[in-house]
Formats: C-alpha cells, structure tokens, sequence
C-alpha cells in the first residue's frame, strides 16, 4: 500500500512538472494600464571597484516610481523613478563617511536632493527583454542612459493583491559624466575608486489593489 501511495505521489509530481510551463503560458497577463512602484520589492544595488582589490557594494532604500504599462505594445510603455540620495546604505562605514559621501565632490545631497529618471524609448529584443533608453538626472547633471532590462512576469488582481509586475535591470554608467569624478584612478593605476559604475535593478510595480509589503 505504502509503495502504490509513493508511486501514485511521484506521479501526479511528474504530471505537475510537465504542466507548469503551460500553466504559466496560458495564465492571462495583467491589463495595461498606470503602475507605482512597489518600494518593498525594490532595490538598486551599484557597485565601483575599490582599490582593485574589490567590487564595493552599496545601494539606495527610498525609491519611488510609476509606470505606463502595456504588454500588448511594449514598446509605448514609459517608466519614470527618483531616489532619495540621503538613503545611500553602506556596511559598516567608517564614522562621517556617509556625510562625506552626501557632501561636496560626491552627492551634495542638500543641492541634488533626488537621483531621477525618465524614459524616452524602448526598443524590444526579445520575447522578455528590451533596452530601456532614458534621461538620468544624477548630481544636477541629465545624461541619457540605457537599460537593459528583463519582464519577469506578471499576475492579475487577486484575493490577496492587485495586477503586478516584475522587471529587472542592467547598466553602467561612468560617474565622471555626472560631475562626480573625485578618487578616479590615474591612468595606469588603480589606486582610486573606478569611475564605471555597475548598476543593478529589482523592481515589481502593482496596480488595482494594495502593494503587499
């Protein structure tokens, strides 16, 4: 009995398996619409090299966004997002480096008090990925950047939670065209702070119901 019962378990496993991917395809994609931010599923990490002895870490934790969804013309989407500079997280600076950090030659937080962007075009590359072209607006200075960024999928309004999506995305920009080009390494040497910054983003906007923190 015990060994039927384990069969029968394994099986309706395997059938489950072979079905997921099909379920998935089949689930009905969220309406297109206006999306905010979901700043407890959000984060942007960045990361300079330090020294040449490490990539240093840090990301940001007060972040607001909207977006114009549309995932029968993704193209026409639009994504607009601003950070509060002054919630820049370290490990365990050392005492006034964070200040240090806010004032003169780096964020001057108290000039600059939001990090912003807004996109201007996308161009799709695939079933789920696009390049995501905006102006960045970064210590006073606007540049245009590009994205790369990944659809991770998406769910309807439900009993627990309204529409919502998810994306990730990709890019480096060089800190020097902001203006904030203070510890750059001379040429030749790594004895600075790199000024190619690696910038990584998690994000899920929601729409039509609470966003679930």
């Amino acid at each position: 009995m015990k060994t039927t019962t384990a069969l029968a378990v394994l099986k309706a496993a395997s059938v489950l398996l072979m079905a997921g991917p099909a379920m998935a395809a089949a689930a009905p994609q969220p309406p297109a619409g206006a999306y905010a931010l979901d700043p407890a599923h959000t984060s942007v990490t960045f990361r300079v090299i330090h020294l040449g002895f490490s990539h240093y870490t840090a990301r940001f934790s007060r972040i607001e966004g909207q977006m114009q969804f549309d995932p029968a013309h993704p193209a026409a989407m639009v994504v607009t997002a601003s950070i509060d500079p002054l919630s820049l997280e370290l490990n365990t600076p050392p005492k006034g480096f964070h200040d240090q950090l806010m004032g003169k030659g780096w964020f001057e937080a108290a000039q600059f008090p939001k990090l912003t962007f807004k996109s201007t075009k996308v161009d799709v590359t695939g079933a789920n990925t696009a390049r995501v072209t905006g102006e960045l607006t970064l210590h006073g200075v606007t540049k245009p950047v590009v994205l790369d960024v990944t659809y991770n999928g998406g769910w309807t309004a439900n009993a627990y939670d309204g529409n919502r999506v998810g994306f990730s995305a990709h890019t480096v920009l060089k800190r020097s065209a902001f203006g904030m080009g203070q510890g750059i390494p001379a040429p030749g040497t790594t004895m600075g702070v790199s000024d190619d910054v690696d910038v990584a983003i998690e994000t899920e906007f929601g729409a039509g119901g609470p966003l679930k923190k």
